[in-house]
């Protein structure tokens, strides 16, 4: 199972990451911006994506959306279900869709 630790290990290679808080629960940020938050239970994220559908589509027990992120491009990822590699790979996108164009340029894709 991924944990929150595993999970702020992975988003440390991009830059400028900041850890906060947002709604009382630990998040990662991009110049003040959150891409990533743990949500209450601690055992789930919420991450921005533009794959929403398809990820909803592929592997319905590991990437929801609540009611609460439809509005949103985001999707819940359950850590106990994910696999590292591509939770690596969504957190990345994640930080791009969050990032000023400039930065988000200079991250090698």
């Amino acid at each position: 199972m991924v944990t929150w630790d595993r999970v702020c290990d992975l988003v440390s290679v991009l830059p400028e990451v900041e850890q906060g808080t947002s709604y009382g629960t630990p998040t990662c940020k991009i110049r003040g911006k959150l891409f990533v938050r743990l949500l209450e239970d601690g055992d789930r994220v919420a991450i921005f994506t533009h794959e929403r559908e398809a990820l909803v589509a592929a592997a319905p027990q590991t990437f929801t959306v609540p009611a609460h992120y439809v509005n949103y491009p985001m999707v819940v990822v359950a850590l106990d279900t994910v696999d590292p590699v591509e939770l690596s790979e969504l957190l990345a996108e994640s930080w791009r869709i969050r990032a000023p164009k400039r930065l988000a340029a200079s991250l090698p894709r």
